[in-house]
């Protein structure tokens, strides 16, 4: 237990990581957070994740300045007991104050208007040559405009996510619900859910939810053990019908990013269904039902069903190359189990992570998750400056030795192809997980 000086040992802070017993340590000093984890705007999942440790990179990753005033009230009085600063750490900590004081987390830009007037525009479109145009490629040609306006829009809804796009609060809040939930049927609030955690514990199997595709994809042969997952709480079982879908994933791979779209419907509706607490769950639920009034009335005002099947296809085709890019980004990077680590984030956000070379002119086609790594250990800072923090954390990396990942879009493309085609070639010749497994793993450990 903590001693008369007021220090706590890490192995005591350890015992308090559970919903009921939630502390924290942020710059050595030791904060109660139990009953804020039920408030906290990110959801209690990233407290939890991070409970019992030292979680200061983190906090300073995903809050702006003022919030460093609300700890206080926290407080325990304890401090945590041999407290150190890693040097990646320190200098970490370091550039985010610098961007700081160059005020990149308040510059934003105009872009997020002008996208708006695209998507308007776009949507304009879509909606007069389905109305006004008899003719059959027409329609099509607007099929894919709509899927490209799903991506233009998922773009927003990121990037509200992460920092506020408009003027203040309620107007950002206006623009994830029309962007996420009216026009692309995507809950605003289940993608908070899952990319949170997704930030925080980035590329752990059973920690990170963008990684748990089964039974479709498995990035790992880890998952053939059946493994559970921390962030669903339920076990993910690799049985037969698993095993037959994985053995081909390197074949079905784009095929099913093509249609992963219903998976975010179906996600989005569970969600709302559920009894799980949901912030403005009135709201979101409003959002879904207006997107799944305007789209089915538009797709059956075409003139016949092959036009309006096509329509659907291309569209939810279209919006594939989004999903395609999300892979991207972390299928072929390392990965780990166990819950993420706050004396080694910064270390695990560059190995988990891959941007994706590309000229400024095409920025506007990746949305800013071609600097991956820029954006997972700098989530709040706008888009449009992504570019130009990039040499500042190549040189960091360079500093402490640390990978740098990038690759081309094709070659990024052939990284996941070839890390689904290794675990698919294992899950064919399976017979016994456990040994012929660990063999594998020592051998192929991705990274």
């Amino acid at each position: 237990m903590a001693d008369s000086k007021g220090y706590i040992s890490k192995t005591e802070l350890e015992t308090h990581k559970k919903p009921d017993d939630l502390w924290i340590s942020i710059q050595g000093k030791i904060y109660d957070v139990t009953q804020w984890s039920h408030h906290h705007p990110g959801g209690p999942l990233p407290l939890l994740n991070l409970a019992g440790q030292d979680a200061t990179d983190a906090f300073i990753a995903y809050h702006p300045g003022i919030a460093w005033q609300y700890l206080d009230k926290f407080f325990t009085g304890y401090y945590l007991e041999g407290y150190l600063v890693s040097d990646i750490s320190k200098d970490y900590r370091k550039l985010a104050v610098e961007f700081s004081k160059m005020g990149l987390f308040d510059k934003k830009g105009h872009g997020t208007c002008i996208l708006l007037t695209i998507i308007a525009l776009l949507f304009f479109i879509c909606v007069y040559g389905v109305l006004c145009c008899d003719k059959t490629w027409v329609h099509l040609c607007c099929g894919g405009l709509m899927g490209f306006l799903w991506i233009q829009s998922g773009w927003i809804g990121h990037d509200s996510g992460h920092y506020t796009v408009m003027s203040n609060k309620n107007l950002n809040r206006l623009a994830q619900l029309l962007t996420g939930n009216c026009l692309a049927g995507i809950s605003m609030g289940w993608w908070k859910w899952t990319h949170n955690a997704h930030h925080i514990a980035c590329n752990s199997l059973d920690f990170d939810p963008d990684l748990q595709h089964m039974p479709f994809f498995t990035v790992s042969s880890k998952f053939f053990n059946s493994i559970t997952s921390a962030f669903y709480g339920r076990k993910l079982n690799f049985d037969s019908l698993t095993r037959l879908l994985v053995s081909y994933q390197h074949w079905t791979f784009y095929p099913v990013m093509c249609f992963a779209r219903i998976n975010l419907f179906a996600q989005s509706i569970i969600l709302l269904l559920s009894k799980r607490k949901v912030p403005n769950k009135g709201q979101e639920i409003f959002g879904i039902l207006v997107f799944w009034t305007w789209y089915p009335l538009l797709v059956s005002l075409l003139p016949n069903w092959y036009e309006r099947v096509m329509f659907v296809v291309v569209s939810f085709a279209v919006t594939g190359i989004q999903h395609v890019q999300f892979c991207l980004n972390h299928f072929s990077s390392s990965v780990y189990v166990g819950p993420p680590n706050g004396n080694d984030w910064f270390e695990k956000q560059t190995d988990g992570t891959l941007n994706i070379l590309c000229s400024s002119w095409m920025d506007w086609f990746y949305g800013g998750l071609q600097f991956q790594v820029e954006h997972h250990l700098f989530p709040r800072l706008p888009r449009c400056h992504l570019r130009t923090i990039s040499p500042f954390v190549k040189e960091l990396c360079k500093k402490h030795n640390l990978a740098y990942n990038c690759a081309s879009f094709w070659k990024a493309n052939a990284m996941t192809i070839e890390t689904l085609k290794s675990a698919a070639l294992q899950a064919r010749v399976l017979t016994s997980a456990v040994p012929k497994n660990l063999v594998w793993e020592a051998v192929n450990t991705h990274g």
